[in-house]
């Protein structure tokens, strides 16, 4: 008999444990990807970028900018380049975190 109430009690700890760690760890594991949108923000931030320029082309395109061209990689790890959006020409970037900026 106290063997079961001992086994009850530690299976009761043990789930408990793992429905804090689920609630705790909603969202993205990787804090430079908040999400997969792209935010639109006034200036991007300086950082390594590990995008590739296919990912941020890819991006970009989501963002709703079309015919993403001329894409190079600053000093800063910003990608920059050059799209349109509701037909204008703007020019784009795309830091570490995701994040667009246009100009």
């Amino acid at each position: 008999m106290i063997v079961r109430a001992l086994t009850t009690c530690g299976a009761l700890l043990l789930s408990s444990g793992a429905m804090a760690q689920a609630a705790t760890h909603a969202g993205s594991h990787n804090p430079a990807i908040k999400n997969s949108n792209a935010a639109k923000v006034a200036a991007p931030a300086a950082g390594a970028n590990s995008f590739s320029e296919d990912q941020a082309r890819g991006r970009l395109t989501k963002a709703g900018y079309s015919t993403v061209s001329k894409l190079t990689k600053d000093g800063n790890g910003v990608w920059r380049g050059t799209a349109m959006r509701a037909g204008k020409k703007v020019q784009v970037g795309l830091d570490y975190k995701g994040n667009v900026t246009t100009r």
